[in-house]
């Protein structure tokens, strides 16, 4: 029994030994200071720049995302857009005056960018283009482009309404000098095999849209397909093929909520989604990654978010999702 009793004094004063040196403040018990905690990191600030003013049901739903994003990792995002291409490369370089810690921008018109987005690579600050102009992303230095190929959707359109009997088509084009909306009218071309004629419209003024699509079609009842480029003209041309009297089949790039329900209900074929809610999400993402660890994702090649195709099958589900403004 003493032989026991001294080895649970021995233990105890071991325990004492051990719990003195390692407790307490400093200075007692011969313990270490604690470390003090790393300073909290500074949120992030990114600029996102589109080439599409407020209102555009497409670009609303970019910027959704963009946000989102934003308030999952703790950044702000300050969103702004102008369909003039000089007024949005002073939004630019305000930005890299404002010296944020990455650039959003839709290049339309990547020639008239390429100055501005030039100063924010030289300045350090990390670019992303997204959208339009990613066949000149890389050499404008911007880390990586998301998007869709707009030739291979134009394609897939194409392909798809020469399935539904379409022999002449109208391509309405609603930006002039946008160069992605070039490249879906030709991919369109080469997909159809048939004759394709461009209109330019005006995508500030759907009334005269409209009319100008209806006055095409009644002037050439040849034309049995129209491919809209966006939901604002497709709705436009909806009418228009209402209106009068044509039997032309209608098909359009992007949604809205107006394009999925005209979708669902027989009015329009079929619409080609490039998930633009992605197109706002993932930069933010892509930056964060960027600025917190040095990530780069695509190593050299676009992040494509498209093309997509919603049709009457899957339409309902997609409506669902566009009334929370994710589609």
């Amino acid at each position: 029994m003493k032989w026991t009793a001294g080895l649970v004094i021995v233990a105890a004063l071991g325990f004492s030994a051990l719990t003195g040196c390692s407790s307490g403040p400093a200075g007692q018990g011969g313990g270490e200071p604690a470390a003090a905690p790393p300073p909290a990191a500074k949120a992030a600030t990114f600029a996102v720049i589109t080439h599409a003013g407020s209102g555009d049901a497409f670009w609303d739903v970019v910027k959704n995302g963009a946000e989102a994003a934003a308030k999952r990792y703790g950044a702000t995002v300050n969103y702004q857009g102008d369909g003039d291409p000089a007024r949005q490369s002073q939004l630019i370089d305000q930005a890299v005056s404002q010296k944020v810690d990455g650039v959003v921008v839709s290049m339309a018109n990547p020639d008239a960018l390429k100055e501005a987005v030039g100063k924010a690579v030289a300045a350090g600050i990390p670019v992303i283009t997204i959208n339009s102009g990613g066949d000149r992303s890389r050499e404008f230095g911007a880390i990586t482009h998301i998007g869709q190929s707009e030739d291979v959707a134009g394609r897939g359109a194409g392909e798809k309404l020469r399935a539904e009997g379409v022999t002449k088509l109208l391509c309405v084009i609603h930006e002039a000098g946008n160069v992605g909306l070039d490249q879906r009218c030709k991919g369109a071309t080469d997909g159809l095999g048939g004759t394709v004629e461009r209109l330019q419209v005006d995508v500030g003024n759907l009334a005269d849209a409209t009319s100008k699509i209806k006055a095409r079609l009644q002037s050439d009842t040849s034309v049995n397909g129209v491919l809209a480029l966006n939901p604002a003209v497709a709705v436009a041309a909806r009418d228009a093929i209402a209106d009068g009297g044509s039997k032309a089949r209608l098909a359009t790039f992007d949604l809205s909520a107006d394009v999925v329900a005209a979708v669902r209900d027989g009015e329009i074929l079929f619409a080609v989604d490039q998930q633009q809610y992605l197109q706002g999400w993932l930069p933010i993402t892509f930056l964060t990654l960027y600025r917190d660890n040095l990530n780069t994702v695509g190593g050299g090649l676009p992040v494509n978010t498209g093309p997509g195709f919603v049709t009457k099958d899957n339409a309902a589900q997609v409506a669902e999702l566009a009334q929370s403004g994710t589609r």
